[in-house]
């Protein structure tokens, strides 16, 4: 072999290696530019049901896109709190955020009407279908959710009386020292209550002192939060529940690839009915461990007396709705709607 054709094979073979390498590199390139990653925010701690959703829509998207989407998930206030939640992920701290929209009243008057009406008797998958469905149906910019991407919505079961001393009347629960949520706060006091407002870290202790006589929420903090080792009974009328959603930045949301959108989507009701359902089925097994372990008894009020706390809250009802309508939104549809999807759905 001449020296020449030595050179342009040796040539010839380097550039083949060369070659190799930059598609190797482009390759490589290519899947990690494919491999997305976000972050997901909650408040609440972890054996909490919406964050129970939350691990389960992780584990869902990640399986749906094979592995090319990953979620970090941060509950229990370690990447953001209540206060900040929307502003957060508007502001890109959070690809997604998870807060309950009667934590910002003034942000969410309209779908937050969803949660605060009392008198509802419906579960939490029910409810949950529902508002997902209202949430699609009604204009972005009349919920306040112009600037993001909804990634599923749910609710809790409306809260219940849960108190120490047995409450079947009106006059049982005059001058009771309740804790209760915001928007329980003229439903306790129009029943004859004084309504005590604490955050859920500060009730366990307050119910343990007897600083209150008993508190109003969803029946799942029985176990979940050991409530029950301070309160013996709950009385059987819905009051007001909360309204989740899970939003996504909008920017973060138009950059993400159309396979992924599409996956996102799909999950979107789906979600709504999973974290009904499980909380209904979690609250069952509340109910039962409280009565084997603590002796809570259930209190149903009689037909006469459940509508004498019927005709002390239905104004409240109405003036929420008119508050909200004065704002020139659609408040009184919203709530027909709302119950025609509950009927429906049941």
């Amino acid at each position: 072999m001449t020296s020449q054709k030595k050179l342009r094979l040796d040539t010839t073979r380097r550039l083949t290696r060369l070659s190799a390498v930059c598609a190797g590199v482009l390759l490589s390139t290519s899947v990690l530019a494919d491999n997305i990653n976000l972050s997901y925010a909650f408040f609440a701690p972890s054996q909490t049901f919406p964050a129970v959703q939350m691990e389960h829509w992780a584990k869902e998207l990640n399986e749906r896109t094979d592995g090319q989407v990953n979620i970090n998930t941060f509950p229990g206030g370690t990447l953001l709190t209540a206060a900040n939640m929307f502003d957060g992920v508007l502001n890109g701290v959070a690809d997604i955020g998870l807060s309950a929209t009667s934590y910002e009243p003034g942000r969410f008057p309209l779908l937050n009407l969803a949660g605060n009406l009392t008198g509802i008797d419906v579960n939490s998958q029910t409810a949950s279908q529902a508002v997902y469905e209202l949430i699609k149906e009604f204009p972005a910019e009349t919920l306040g959710l112009e600037d993001f991407k909804v990634i599923t919505a749910f609710t809790s079961e409306p809260g219940y009386l849960h108190t120490q001393e047995a409450v079947t009347s009106l006059e049982d629960l005059e001058g009771q020292e309740i804790r209760v949520p915001g928007d329980s706060t003229a439903v306790v006091q129009a029943l004859g209550g004084v309504p005590v407002g604490l955050t859920q870290s500060e009730t366990g202790e307050a119910l343990q002192a007897g600083i209150v006589n008993g508190y109003v929420g969803s029946r799942e903090t029985l176990m979940d939060l050991q409530y029950a080792r301070n309160v013996s009974y709950i009385t059987d009328y819905p009051l007001t529940n909360v309204v989740f959603v899970a939003v996504m930045n909008q920017q973060r949301w138009d950059a993400l690839p159309e396979n992924v959108q599409q996956e996102i989507d799909a999950l979107g009701a789906e979600m709504a009915s999973y974290a009904g359902k499980y909380l209904d089925e979690h609250i069952q097994e509340s109910l039962t461990w409280a009565a084997e372990n603590h002796d809570l008894e259930q209190l149903t009020l009689s037909e006469e007396e459940a509508e004498r706390w019927s005709t002390l809250l239905e104004p409240i009802n109405e003036q929420r709705l008119e508050e909200v309508a004065a704002q020139g939104l659609p408040a009184f549809e919203l709530r027909d709607r709302f119950i025609e999807l509950i009927e429906q759905n049941q």
